[in-house]
């Protein structure tokens, strides 16, 4: 069991409230692997399914919600998605694209028999996009839905990210960050360094290097990092480099969105907040969730006003109060 931080890491805090642990089979065109999924609570009216970020990310994004949703009586699901760290990890490009990971996501939700009266689904980043991908294609399962930190439009995010976020750092660290990105000169510790300390802990994670809750230093040191470059790409100012994901956009097919959505963001997000609000006006019953103090990971650096507002709305869509 994890140590609790100055920053509410409550990882394993839960264990009592534990279903205990699920490897999935799911079936691929490269055959069948394993996934994945731990289930804490028990309700069999709010379900939510966590679908963490990255690509090629872990579950222990979401750790910190030991601390909290089990006392709320709200059941959630932990999963790593296929190639990520506690899941299989085969080899094959053809693996890894959205309709494939959609697929998945179909699969997991048979196998753990959410239905359209408590399955919500919830996800972070890359998880946001996956999210919205499967409300798009079976929403009518869905009891709500939740897009954390992720805009619609890859290329708006680009042009945020280089436009607004990139020129809030000193000139000189900006100029030498392009420098090494024009020279695809990502391996370059020079790179890393710069980002941590001008960009990470300011729009990623708002807290000290040093402070970083363990469940988030244990998701960055289990990233799949080849199917992270193939769908994201090696820079850290948006989505380029022909990475699969260069050229989505869902903002059209926002209104097609019925089932109730929650939309997250934060003044600090490497992603426009004014977009994810925006998002929320979009589809057909949204509401918008904002994170003052909150950054890419606003479930740790503005924790309370996150927790409260995803439990908030889910109590009210069970309800019917949304």
């Amino acid at each position: 069991m994890a140590e609790k931080s100055d920053y509410l890491d409550y990882s394993g805090a839960a264990d009592q409230f534990t279903g205990g642990i699920n490897m999935i089979p799911i079936s691929t065109p490269k055959g069948e692997f394993k996934v994945y999924t731990k289930r804490v609570g028990n309700n069999p009216r709010i379900r939510v399914l966590l679908l963490h970020g990255g690509p090629g990310a872990t579950h222990e994004l979401y750790e910190c919600f030991d601390g909290y949703l089990p006392y709320e009586g709200i059941e959630y699901i932990y999963y790593d998605q296929l190639g990520s760290y506690y899941s299989d990890q085969p080899n094959g490009e053809e693996l890894w694209t959205i309709d494939r990971f959609v697929d998945e996501v179909e699969q997991v939700r048979k196998a753990l028999e959410l239905t359209k009266d408590n399955f919500f689904l919830l996800g972070q980043s890359w998880g946001g996009m996956l999210a919205m991908e499967y409300a798009l294609a079976h929403q009518d399962l869905l009891k709500g839905l939740i897009i954390s930190n992720m805009m619609a439009d890859v290329k708006a995010y680009n042009k945020y990210a280089k436009e607004v976020l990139g020129p809030q750092m000193p000139d000189e660290v900006y100029k030498e960050i392009l420098e090494l990105e024009e020279k695809e000169d990502f391996e370059n510790p020079r790179y890393e360094e710069l980002l941590m300390e001008h960009h990470y802990t300011d729009h990623v994670l708002r807290i000290p290097l040093d402070k970083w809750p363990n469940s988030i230093q244990r998701t960055f040191s289990h990233l799949n990092k080849e199917v992270y470059m193939y769908m994201q790409g090696p820079s850290e100012f948006g989505i380029t480099g022909g990475a699969t994901l260069e050229n989505w956009n869902r903002t059209k097919d926002l209104p097609k969105i019925a089932v109730p959505t929650l939309t997250i963001g934060g003044t600090h997000d490497t992603m426009d907040p004014k977009h994810m609000e925006w998002m929320a006006s979009e589809v057909q019953n949204g509401r918008y969730l904002h994170c003052p103090d909150g950054s890419h990971l606003s479930q740790y650096d503005d924790q309370k006003t996150y927790i409260n507002g995803i439990v908030t709305f889910l109590k009210d869509v069970d309800s019917g109060e949304f």
